[in-house]
């Protein structure tokens, strides 16, 4: 095919040889099959704040860093310079906590390199050979929908004990390989020790695989497997093998008010987010 012009610098660069076929376009990007040698990798190509119909919320960008004090201020003001710092950070924060994450044990793909608003990485793939699908497009049995929870909270732990928290983890955005889940889609990963809102990320991406594991294994409903990972890691107790129970006995004391009106409002942007996706698919 012939190649997409955010790519050809990659080409010229002789970091990709050829563009074999688009994979996928989503919310924040698009992804192509492309050939690297004799390998088969996938570049995702950022797509830009206009067309991007995610949420960039200050709660998925507090906490992230750039390089001084210049730059955060542009950053502040939305100048022309600011917004293309705020783009580098966006597509770095992706890199960051691919690179973090896999040093950790967490299954997600192996980042080469991210060059001009392309992240190139490694292409997940099926048993067969071909490109790994959507957990939303596998089929699931009682047991199977069992397992593949329990290696997914598997999965956050680690990423927790890493420092790191997804931020918008669903069927949507994790891969199925021969053995089993791969989590994708982190360009608003959260520095769990540095957002505000990190508790409710996390309770929100532990509830979205809740609630589509839930549907085969009703015995998942009802668990408070997000609640419980928080507590252990506020108070220094969480590993990755640390042993959950899924019960979580709530503290007694007065409401927050805040977290509460934070949480209703990551549930809204979710809804959109879904409904959003659910049109790009049947389109």
């Amino acid at each position: 095919m012939k190649t997409p012009k955010r790519i050809q610098p990659l080409v010229e660069e002789g970091l990709i040889d050829e563009v074999m076929r688009q994979l996928m376009s989503g919310k924040e990007a698009t992804v192509y099959v492309v050939r690297c040698g004799d390998d088969v990798r996938c570049a995702k190509v950022y797509k830009d704040a206009t067309e991007r119909s995610f949420h960039q919320a200050v709660a998925y960008q507090e906490g992230r860093r750039v390089k001084n004090s210049r730059q955060a201020r542009a950053m502040e003001k939305g100048t022309r310079y600011g917004r293309k710092m705020a783009e580098e950070v966006w597509q770095n924060a992706e890199v960051d906590a691919l690179y973090r994450l896999a040093a950790a044990g967490v299954r997600v793909p192996t980042p080469y390199v991210c060059f001009e608003g392309v992240l190139l990485m490694e292409l997940i793939t099926d048993a067969d050979g071909n490109a790994a699908p959507r957990l939303n497009d596998v089929e699931l049995d009682h047991a199977r929908a069992l397992a593949f929870h329990a290696m997914l909270i598997g999965q956050v732990v680690k990423m927790l004990c890493a420092g790191v928290i997804h931020g918008d983890l669903s069927e949507y955005n994790i891969l199925v390989d021969a053995d089993g889940p791969v989590i994708i889609d982190l360009p608003q990963a959260l520095d769990a020790a540095a957002s505000s809102v990190a508790s409710s990320m996390l309770e929100r991406d532990v509830d979205n695989l809740t609630n589509f594991f839930g549907v085969v294994a009703p015995e998942l409903v009802g668990t408070q497997y997000g609640k419980e990972i928080w507590s252990l890691y506020k108070d220094g107790l969480l590993t990755p093998e640390t042993a959950l129970t899924g019960k979580f006995a709530l503290a007694e004391g007065p409401a927050d008010v805040g977290a509460v009106m934070r949480e209703l409002e990551l549930a809204r942007q979710e809804e959109e987010d879904r409904v959003r996706i659910k049109m790009e698919m049947s389109q």
